[in-house]
């Protein structure tokens, strides 16, 4: 049974760093793609960032760009996101996710390359 579990949210102010981790079982996904995806209260779930498992590129929303991170430890079956200058608005449940299928042609940003997801670890940035 695959497995994705996210932990070190937490209520943080503004301009502080969080790092989350997402650590899989069940199966190994040092070949596919990973990917951090974000739900504000009474929003839409909005991509963050990934990262490739063939070559391990990443790709980031325009709204992190230069203030988040996303890593990966293969030995470890993990993929972290290191958070920095955190803001109000990026107060969210972020969710990892793993694609299983591969689907290529599937954007990195779009929920639906993902097969796996984790239940969410909240961050509350305060102002």
């Amino acid at each position: 049974q695959v497995q994705l579990v996210e932990s070190g949210g937490g209520l943080v102010q503004t301009g502080d760093s969080l790092r989350l981790s997402c650590a899989a079982s069940g199966r190994t996904f040092s070949r596919n793609a990973m990917a951090w995806f974000r739900q504000a209260l009474g929003k839409e779930r909005e991509f963050v960032t990934a990262v490739s498992g063939s070559t391990g590129s990443t790709y980031y929303a325009d709204s992190v760009k230069g203030r988040f991170t996303i890593s990966r430890d293969n030995a470890k079956n993990t993929v972290y996101l290191q958070m920095i200058s955190l803001k109000p608005e990026d107060t969210a449940v972020y969710y990892c996710a793993a694609d299983h299928l591969q689907r290529t042609m599937v954007p990195y940003a779009s929920p639906r390359r993902y097969d796996y997801w984790g239940r969410g670890t909240q961050v509350t940035v305060s102002s």
